[in-house]
């Protein structure tokens, strides 16, 4: 160990009786991660009596893991690669639409192992705050589940379950606020001096308008501004999204510690995956926007490395709906390469797929995706054409301007194509978080709805399997939307539940549509298509997300092309992204590796191209393909 890092601490006292053969085994993982600790640490003025603090309750974590989740963590150990496998497929969905509780949820499970899912993430199920709650993520208990849900009992009886069938759980960990009625709020009303320093106070607007100078509204139609006078308190809080959400103070240790023990104790019920809510406002700094600070992703290595020490099956997966440029940095970059998190979301194929689709042209979604530097090769993006959320269209000013377009007015033909104000548009979506000031508009919808299945576009069933097909070749751990898989419209009662009137987005969270069967109604026969793409992905092993996926300069702009250099060979990806046929000429596929018989993994049974006898492989309309020796 280099002379300038502190020694590693004893063995804690929360240890003690443990057997032996555990006892090494922690000490071990302590040796390895404690220099990553202090470095992720050295945030805060004595790095080491705060790590010192965190080994404690690592190994109290440690001690109270079961006898099954111990064994998982070995395995997870020889096998860390295991989200980057091809096989690997992730779901989303809210527990109550999905199946009504966790319960239900257990009993749907046929359903997602016959789509081949390994990777469930349930959308926010922590207790909340009373409605409004920002559909769950103002967090009153980190250590409860809604009670319409269930309870910790039934969240640690699902996770079994899942983990028995080979897939992992995913929950969301909101970590820049909580609600007022949680706890540490409840006590900083109180008075409590320790739990007045978890939050941003202020006594007067001098230093709020100071930040506000360079501060966006991320709801500026709902929520303006980000800060709210409380009467309790008697002060200024920081909310940078909703009035009832107190944004944390990550500036004190205290605040880091408190986190990593409700990591530690939700690890222990069998949580596998934590996505990092709101990650990117974690640290703030007068005259910058308060996102992407250095400190969150020292203060990430530091949160990952607890979790390395104590429970390593455990992954994290970065929640940063950020610019391009700042994105990869979620994975790690430079000192912090390959330390912070696991995962991240790849916000920016998202947006290009809807991009393309809408322009029927590649060449702005290829410029964009050359531009992101290569990933840490233990890491994975998280591809999706969907999500819960609104789409916020990310198309930076410096791409579109190299493009020879403005940015400004690509996210405004996106936000009106999308909406169905643009003439022609097959799109059926909803504007969302309008910004009359700065014209930005987001959009809600769901993939079917916003690939034109709601208005009866006769390429709409083309235009969702091809999103889908992107997605799944992509790279990456792809992870589908609840219903997407059968082509779910819109819910156009949306604003008729309590509390949802004024939030557009439950628009795309429709309940899930159950036959008799136990199967999901699929007027459109989607699912067994959908279900091919993701068997034929697991049966490409050029899809390991330890492969970066290069970009490459299309021949046709209709068509995206990717390329990835795998050992066994290169795939070539290609993506029909308009509604008339387009081709692939052999010289641009053997400038790209490939030569003699190439076959089309998305349609195996079909012959192999010989190069060496055409001039160029046809793509139909919306159609894709994956291009193997």
């Amino acid at each position: 160990m280099p002379a300038h890092v502190p020694p590693v601490p004893p063995v804690p006292d929360a240890l003690t009786g443990l057997p032996a053969h555990l006892v090494e085994l922690f000490t071990a993982r302590l040796e390895r991660w404690w220099p990553d600790l202090l470095a992720g640490l050295a945030v805060y003025p004595d790095p080491e009596a705060v790590a010192r603090r965190v080994v404690d309750l690592a190994a109290a974590g440690f001690a109270a893991r079961d006898a099954e989740l111990h064994h998982l963590d070995l395995r997870r150990s020889l096998a860390p690669d295991w989200f980057q496998d091809p096989a690997a497929l992730g779901y989303a969905a809210y527990a109550d639409r999905f199946a009504g509780d966790l319960a239900g949820v257990a009993e749907r499970l046929d359903h997602l192992e016959g789509l081949g899912v390994t990777y469930l993430h349930l959308m926010p199920l922590l207790q909340p705050r009373p409605a409004p709650n920002d559909g769950g993520y103002a967090v009153a208990d980190y250590r409860a589940v809604r009670e319409d849900l269930g309870t910790t009992d039934d969240l640690r009886a699902l996770a079994t379950r899942l983990r028995a069938r080979g897939m992992s759980l995913c929950l969301d960990l909101v970590l820049n606020h909580v609600a007022t009625e949680h706890e540490w709020a409840r006590r900083a009303k109180a008075g409590e001096a320790e739990y007045r320093a978890y939050f941003h106070l202020f006594d007067d607007r001098r230093m709020p308008d100071a930040y506000e100078q360079t501060l966006p509204e991320v709801f500026p139609d709902i929520a303006p501004g980000s800060f709210t006078w409380d009467d309790e308190v008697e002060a200024w809080v920081w909310t940078t999204f909703n009035t009832y959400q107190w944004d944390v103070d990550w500036s004190n240790p205290d605040v880091f510690c408190a986190y990593a023990d409700i990591v530690l104790h939700l690890a222990n019920l069998g949580v596998e995956v934590f996505r990092l809510d709101a990650i990117a406002f974690l640290w703030k700094r007068l005259g910058t926007n308060c996102q992407n600070q250095p400190e969150v992703h020292a203060l990430t290595q530091a949160l990952r490395t607890v979790v390395r020490i104590a429970c390593p099956a455990v992954v994290f997966k970065a929640e940063a709906i950020v610019g391009p440029r700042d994105l990869p940095a979620y994975l790690g970059a430079g000192e912090h390469h390959g330390k912070v998190s696991d995962l991240a979301y790849h916000n920016g194929l998202m947006v290009q797929v809807w991009s393309m689709l809408a322009s029927r042209d590649v060449r702005l979604a290829t410029y964009a995706l050359q531009q992101l530097p290569p990933t840490p090769p233990t890491t994975a993006w998280i591809t999706y054409a969907r999500c819960h959320d609104d789409i916020g269209w990310a198309i930076d000013d410096g791409d579109a301007a190299a493009m020879g377009v403005s940015g400004f007015a690509h996210r405004s033909f996106l936000s009106d194509f999308y909406s169905g104000e643009f003439p022609g548009s097959w799109a059926r979506g909803l504007v969302f978080g309008e910004n009359e000031e700065t014209g930005d508009r987001r959009i809600s919808g769901s993939l079917a709805s916003l690939a034109g299945l709601e208005c009866g576009d006769p390429w709409a069933l083309n235009r969702i399997l091809l999103v889908h097909a992107l997605v799944l070749g992509f790279g990456g751990l792809p992870v589908l939307w609840m219903g997407d898989e059968v082509g779910l419209l819109n819910d156009l009662g949306w604003a008729t539940e309590e509390g949802h009137a004024d939030d557009n987005r439950w628009a795309h969270r429709p309940r899930m549509p159950w036959g008799g069967d136990g199967r999901p109604e699929d007027p459109h026969g989607l699912l067994p298509r959908i279900t091919a793409l993701v068997q034929a992905r697991r049966g490409t092993p050029h899809l390991h997300a330890s492969v970066p996926t290069r970009v490459e300069w299309p021949e046709d702009p209709g068509v995206l092309l990717t390329v990835r250099d795998h050992p066994l060979g290169p795939m070539v990806g290609a993506y029909n992204v308009t509604d008339t046929g387009r081709s692939v000429t052999t010289a641009k596929l053997r400038h790209l590796g490939l030569d003699g018989r190439v076959l089309d993994r998305l349609a195996p049974h079909r012959a192999p191209h010989r190069l060496s006898s055409v001039r160029e492989v046809e793509l139909p309309p919306y159609a894709a393909m994956w291009l193997t020796r």
